[in-house]
C-alpha cells in the first residue's frame, strides 16, 4: 500500500499556471523529496497530492483508485507541517492519539497506539507534558507522533525542520530516517535545503517553475545532471560551469587554456566540473590559473573561492588545510575523468 501516481497535473490560480503537467510514479514504501528553489511549486504538489488543493487538470491515484476528487479525510494520507499545529491545552498523549478519538477508536487501542508511537520516538517520559513544556525538536517528534498513530497509507512532509536549529535539524534529519526504515511506509518530503533531499531520499524530484526537471537517486542527480539548473542546484558549492569549445579530444577554454576529456562532448559549448574535482598546482600550469578571493576552513575540507578572470569566479574542496592566503596566485587542473558538457541550451551532452 501507497503508490501514488500523478497524471498530467496540473494547477492554474486564475489565469496563471503554476504546476505545468507534472507526471510522476511513487512507488510503494519510497521516500521521495521534491526539491527546488523558492516559488518552483514543490509545496503546492504536495498539497495536491493531500487533497488540500484541487487539481486544474489530471489526475492522482493512490493504489490505483483515482482520488482526485476525493477530500483529504477520505485519501488516507498524513501530513507534517513546517509549524507543529500542536494544540497546547492538551497533553503529548492527547495531542497523538486526538485523530484516533474523533474516529471514535476504543481507549484502550488508543493508549496501545500512542504508547507504542511514543517509544519508537523516544517521546514516553513526554506524554504527561502539554507542547509549552517541549523543545521545538520534541515538538516536532509529536507531530509526526501522531500522524504516525493514524496509520496512513502515506505520510506527505511539507518543510518540517525548516523552524530548527542547525543542530537539531541534523538529528531530526536522522529520526526521520530511521523512520522511514521502520515503517517501510510511502514518504514524501519537501524543502529547498539539499542537504536534507541528498540523505533523506531514495529518489529526488527537482522542480522549477512548476516543472519536474529531473527525476533519480541522489547518486544520478549529482553524477549526471541533465542539464546546467540540476547541475549547479544538486551539491554543495555548486557545479563549477564555464564556456568552451570541443574539438578532436580536447577543450578550449577563454584565454587560450586546453584540457583532454573522456566524456561525450560533441556540439559543447559549456563545461561542468565539481568543485572536488579541480586541484590546485602551481601558476601557469593546469586549465586555468586563478587569484585566491576566499578561503573558507571547515576542518574536515575548505572550500577555495578563485577570481579566475575571463572565467568567472570558481569553486574548489580541498580535503584538510589548504595552506592558500587570500591574494595568492595559483594554477588549476581539471580531472578529466569528472568534467561533464552542455549545449547552448544548457542541456546535458550524451
Amino acid at each position: 500500500m501507497g503508490a501514488i501516481t500523478l497524471k498530467a497535473c496540473e494547477k492554474w490560480f486564475d489565469q496563471v499556471q503554476v504546476i505545468k503537467g507534472v507526471d510522476l510514479t511513487i512507488n510503494e514504501g519510497e521516500f521521495v523529496v521534491f526539491v527546488g528553489p523558492s516559488g518552483c511549486g514543490k509545496s503546492t504538489l504536495l498539497r495536491m497530492i493531500g487533497g488540500l488543493e484541487d487539481i486544474s487538470r489530471g489526475s492522482i491515484e493512490i493504489d490505483g483508485e483515482d482520488v482526485s476528487d476525493h477530500p483529504p479525510s477520505k485519501r488516507g494520507l498524513s501530513m507534517v507541517f513546517q509549524s507543529y499545529a500542536l494544540y497546547p491545552h492538551m497533553s503529548v498523549r492527547d495531542n497523538m492519539g486526538f485523530s484516533l478519538k474523533t474516529a471514535g477508536a476504543p481507549v484502550e487501542e488508543i493508549r496501545a497506539k500512542v504508547d507504542a508511537v511514543a517509544h519508537t520516538l523516544k517521546l514516553t517520559e513526554y506524554l504527561n507534558r502539554r507542547p509549552k513544556d517541549l523543545s521545538g525538536g520534541q515538538r516536532q517528534r509529536v507531530a509526526i507522533g501522531r500522524s504516525i498513530v493514524r496509520e496512513p497509507t502515506a505520510f506527505l512532509f511539507d518543510e518540517p525542520l525548516s523552524n530548527l536549529d542547525a543542530a537539531l535539524r541534523v538529528e531530526m534529519r536522522h529520526e526521520i530516517s530511521k523512520l522511514h526504515q521502520s515503517l517501510a511506509a510511502t514518504m514524501i518530503y519537501v524543502t529547498h535545503d539539499q542537504v536534507e533531499a541528498m540523505t533523506l531520499a531514495d529518489r529526488i524530484v527537482v522542480l522549477d517553475a512548476g516543472r519536474v526537471i529531473q527525476v533519480g537517486t541522489p547518486r544520478e542527480l549529482y553524477k549526471n545532471p541533465v542539464n546546467t539548473f540540476v547541475a549547479q542546484f544538486i551539491g554543495s558549492p555548486k557545479m563549477n560551469v564555464l564556456p568552451c569549445s570541443v574539438s578532436g579530444g580536447s577543450y578550449s577554454l577563454p584565454g587560450g587554456r586546453h584540457g583532454r576529456y573522456t566524456a561525450q562532448a560533441e556540439n559543447a559549448t559549456q563545461i561542468g566540473i565539481r568543485p572536488e574535482h579541480l586541484r590546485i598546482g602551481i601558476q601557469g600550469e593546469g586549465e586555468a590559473d586563478g587569484c585566491v578571493d576566499v578561503v573558507e576552513y571547515l576542518g574536515a575540507d575548505t572550500f577555495v573561492l578563485l577570481d579566475c578572470a575571463q572565467l568567472g569566479r570558481l569553486s574548489v574542496r580541498i580535503t584538510g588545510e589548504s595552506g592558500l592566503t587570500a591574494g595568492e596566485i595559483v594554477g588549476l587542473h581539471f580531472d578529466p575523468a569528472h568534467v561533464v558538457f552542455f549545449d547552448q541550451a544548457g542541456n546535458a551532452v550524451s
